[in-house]
């Protein structure tokens, strides 16, 4: 058996700081619940938090959302497919776009439902992945005016989630240009400036970030507490919301050195008997109930320090407890610290279970 588990009181005390964080600023923000895998436990959990705007790339998280609390503005974040025009009006308040040709979609699936949808058009700032070039933008806003059913709710960009590209000051301060460049050629007011995501967190805390940069979409750091530029966890937060607990189901005293021909593994890796220092040497081995269908080793951290993850299989974890102050039983829980992606392997299986304490 394996099961995630999020801790309530430490999800409530990072949102309690990044909310006072932002409202001492006059910075509107928005949750990134794409982590969450649409699991209702925990997007009740999220909601219940006093979140007022959600964002996600799924259209089916959206749809949830709304049926769990209908006023929570919901937010698509990344640029609509055209099969998914319709569900997106629907489902969705805003939505991030970089095409002409989508937005007239949009604009006639919103006539279609006789409503008014929000968009906020993201800019190409040098991560290279979504975003109109600079250089294009006014001849794209000035289309987009023109467009009914379509409000501009903003302008944002994207970095450090392809390249990674890191947004300094600099980047965030072009962010602003766009804005006054656009309100003053058509004589228009944008709302929101959507200056990024959680690694521009740092830039806040240190009064780095340009005024006019009033809106953010945070995931990573609610969850994590995480300094993306540093690596470091955020002083005030906790890094440990969520936990995996993966029971043992086998320990045995082993070889360090596999025994016959070798040859590439489930995952496709090599065993290297290089990596062993006596070739006649042994270890107490755990087997987990927990494989690679669910989650990948290189995500995970052993709260138990002495404890090092030897490999996976699709169904089974082994690690080696030789050095661990512990006396490990079988049916015992190993519990382990999770990386971002950690977390999104775990909570997209339908294999593991959800627990909230």
């Amino acid at each position: 058996m394996a099961f995630i588990k999020l801790y309530r009181s430490k999800l409530h005390e990072n949102y309690r700081f990044l909310d006072h964080l932002f409202k001492s600023r006059n910075i509107e923000w928005g949750v990134v619940s794409k982590l969450l895998c649409g699991n209702v436990i925990y997007l009740k959990e999220l909601i219940a938090l006093g979140v007022t705007e959600i964002h996600d790339s799924r259209i089916s998280n959206l749809k949830k959302i709304k049926k769990l609390n209908p006023a929570i503005q919901t937010v698509y974040i990344k640029p609509p497919a055209k099969l998914s025009i319709k569900k997106i009006v629907e489902f969705a308040n805003v939505s991030f776009n970089t095409e002409i040709y989508t937005i007239k979609l949009l604009s006639e699936e919103a006539i279609k439902q006789n409503k008014i949808h929000k968009i906020i058009i993201m800019i190409e700032m040098g991560d290279l992945r979504e975003g109109v070039m600079g250089e294009e933008l006014i001849n794209f806003y000035g289309e987009v005016l023109q467009l009914p059913n379509i409000e501009v709710r903003g302008i944002g960009t994207n970095l450090n989630c392809l390249s990674g590209v890191m947004p300094t000051q600099d980047k965030l301060i072009q962010l602003s240009l766009y804005k006054q460049l656009i309100e003053v050629k058509f004589n228009v007011s944008i709302p929101w400036v959507s200056g990024g995501t959680s690694v521009a967190v740092p830039l806040i805390l240190k009064n780095a970030r340009p005024m006019a940069v009033n809106h953010f979409r945070i995931g990573e750091a609610l969850f994590f507490g995480k300094d993306l530029f540093t690596g470091e966890t955020i002083e005030n937060m906790h890094n440990d919301v969520f936990k995996l607990f993966a029971e043992i189901i086998e320990i045995t005293e082993k070889p360090n050195v596999p025994d016959g021909e070798l040859g590439e593994n489930v995952a496709g890796n090599s065993f290297s008997i290089s990596n062993v220092d006596d070739l006649s040497s042994t270890s107490l081995r755990a087997i987990l109930d927990i494989g690679l269908l669910d989650m990948q080793p290189q995500y995970l951290k052993t709260e138990d320090e002495n404890i090092t993850i030897v490999d996976a299989s699709s169904d089974m974890l082994v690690v080696d407890i030789t050095n661990s102050q512990n006396k490990y039983n079988i049916g015992d829980l190993i519990s382990f610290k999770l990386k971002y992606m950690g977390a999104l392997h775990l909570l997209n299986s339908d294999y593991i279970e959800k627990r909230v304490e």
